[in-house]
């Protein structure tokens, strides 16, 4: 038994409520078990029980034993004074001032049996084995639930860049744009090179492709070496004058090459995120007011210039190849930077229409293919679109791995189904 699982079995009433008594023999009527708290103070508030012929209304405590009250000095904290019940699993003591109501003995040993299963399973998620007798109802409405838990981290993290640099969205937007072009590889380094440089200075060389390429690569460390190119040659003289120029700081960040596709190269990539601001001017502005994905899509298509065509890295070439951002790495985008910055500011500004069109966008958006979405379809999890998928990868890292089974939607039906 576990503190949490008596609060789960508090919470939903999953014991047997006949001819309930106190330690101290008297009879219990439950008329409200309360309100889950998360927060400091008792396990349960606004709670309602009868004991006895008086009906009483206050908070309720949980512990796995009666002692548990004296050991987490709760007689010497104010906010347990209101407690009118103490539910225990095992009642260890004498002479209690708050009435106790003792559970052991009155659970399904079925419902602890699937908990401990549950709780040692070693699958990819504890309840593969039973997830196929869950409703689909159940999954539907806790998608929605998990997609919605995971858009709100995502929108705290998106607020705490905005902290960073006065409440600018289309900086922040540009930040964790660049983010997004890093892949997880890169993404840090790409990060503190788009912090690196200010979003106006791009702005000023947006219709100079040499000039912005040689910004984010030398910000990146790619333009030290010695080079036989005429190309790379030309961006390090414009990356001298603009350093200088800007008083900019290289970056403290390793850029990696390593294990990784020659598409997804840093070089090609800081190219095509050059091109992309090209491109596009006020680019959050634009997203946030288009109501077409397409559209979205059709910005983010961005392709590097020429050199790169016969290039994945300086001064070695290869067979011509258009660098151009491809459909994954687009979808990519929506799903990571788009769909967040985009719930974020409706988050931020109380406009449900933001919100909804992100989540809109992620149900036009493909899927995603990693291995939490491939161990999910091998279970016969259903993922058409990025909505399923964003939220089996939130289920998985936030519940399953962490083995939230009683805090989870599809955990909870299954511990129900066994105590019928």
């Amino acid at each position: 038994m576990t503190e949490r699982l008596l609060q789960f079995i508090w919470q939903f009433q999953y014991f047997n409520k006949g001819e309930l008594q106190t330690t101290a023999r008297e009879t219990i009527q439950i008329k409200f078990p309360g309100q889950y708290n998360t927060n400091q103070g008792p396990d349960f508030s606004d709670a309602q029980v009868k004991i006895g012929n008086t009906t009483w209304a206050g908070t309720i405590e949980l512990h796995i034993k009666t002692s548990d009250w004296k050991r987490h000095h709760h007689q010497l904290d104010k906010n347990y004074n209101n407690v009118i019940l103490h539910v225990v699993w095992e009642d260890d003591e004498e002479h209690n001032e708050i009435p106790v109501l003792q559970l052991n003995g009155r659970v399904s040993k079925i419902l602890l049996d699937r908990y401990e299963e549950l709780m040692n399973a070693e699958f990819f998620i504890p309840c593969e084995k039973n997830i196929a007798v869950v409703k689909d109802i159940t999954w539907r409405s806790w998608k929605d639930r998990l997609l919605a838990e995971r858009l709100l981290r995502k929108a705290a993290l998106v607020e705490t860049q905005l902290s960073q640099n006065n409440y600018h969205w289309e900086e922040t937007f540009w930040w964790m744009l660049a983010r997004n072009f890093g892949i997880k590889v890169n993404a840090d380094a790409f990060e503190a090179i788009a912090k690196s440089i200010p979003i106006n200075v791009l702005a000023k060389h947006k219709n100079q492709i040499h000039q912005l390429e040689a910004l984010l690569l030398g910000q990146a460390g790619l333009l030290k070496e010695k080079f036989a190119d005429d190309y790379p040659q030309l961006l390090q003289r414009e990356y001298k004058f603009l350093q200088a120029k800007y008083k900019l700081n290289l970056i403290h960040h390793p850029i990696h090459f390593l294990r990784m596709r020659p598409g997804n190269f840093p070089t090609i990539r800081l190219a095509q995120l050059a091109m992309l601001i090209t491109t596009s001017t006020h680019l959050f502005s634009k997203i946030k007011d288009t109501a077409s994905l397409k559209d979205v899509k059709t910005w983010l298509d961005a392709t590097a210039n020429d050199y790169w065509h016969y290039h994945y890295r300086f001064d070695e070439l290869t067979a011509f190849k258009k660098k151009h951002l491809g459909v994954a790495m687009i979808d990519n985008i929506i799903i990571n930077t788009v769909a967040p910055v985009l719930f974020a500011y409706g988050n931020y500004h109380r406009e449900e229409k933001y919100k909804s069109k992100a989540l809109k966008w992620l149900e036009e958006t493909a899927a995603e293919t990693n291995s939490i979405t491939k161990g999910f379809q091998l279970i016969g999890a259903e993922h058409k679109n990025a909505f399923d998928s964003q939220a089996l990868i939130e289920l998985r890292n936030e519940y399953c791995v962490k083995k939230r089974c009683l805090d989870c939607a599809i955990g909870n039906s299954l511990l129900r189904q066994v105590d019928k």
